[in-house]
């Protein structure tokens, strides 16, 4: 059993608040280290929403509420999709969404009203500010910070490269 610490997945903590313009276009990189490492590159949704956009706290109740439900990837995508729908219609929009993803609604709403995820939020934004994140998307990786909020330029390439090294068993 020496071999735990080889065998452990790396695990890349992708901050992210649904209400954000440059959530939205991180997306692509997201889906490509989705695709390029599957199960091998455990991606954590941690939140981080920012206070000037006023559904972002409920929006990240409802991503944990479709993490629960087993979509969570999906929803957040979808959301993000739809930045603009999101700043329209407000709370009924993240309702909506799930329906259209074939979650239930129904719990969807009831999680929003009685609160049931904000711990897990108010905890993601709490450690996110203790270790710097300052704005989003932002990513830790191997205990590394890269700020997508000022420049996604060279970020996933940069995620990439410590992943590859992760997974090869380097330090």
């Amino acid at each position: 059993m020496s071999d735990l610490s080889a065998a452990r997945t790396p695990v890349l903590d992708v901050w992210c608040e649904l209400q954000c313009p440059d959530c939205h276009s991180a997306l692509d990189d997201v889906r490509a280290l989705r695709a390029r490492y599957g199960d091998r590159l455990e991606l954590r949704l941690r939140h981080f929403p920012l206070e000037k956009h006023k559904h972002a706290f409920a929006a990240a109740q409802a991503a944990e509420e479709a993490l629960e439900q087993g979509r969570g990837w999906d929803y957040v995508e979808a959301v993000l999709g739809r930045v603009t729908e999101l700043d329209r219609k407000g709370e009924p929009f993240l309702v909506e969404v799930a329906g259209e993803l074939g979650l239930d609604a129904e719990e969807f709403d009831t999680a929003l009203i009685d609160g049931r995820h904000i711990l897990i939020v108010d905890a993601d934004q709490a450690e996110g500010k203790a270790i710097g994140v300052t704005g989003t998307p932002t990513y830790v990786i191997d205990g590394e910070l890269l700020d997508g909020g000022k420049s996604q330029d060279g970020l996933r390439a940069r995620i990439e490269e410590i992943a590859d090294r992760l997974l090869s068993g380097g330090e």
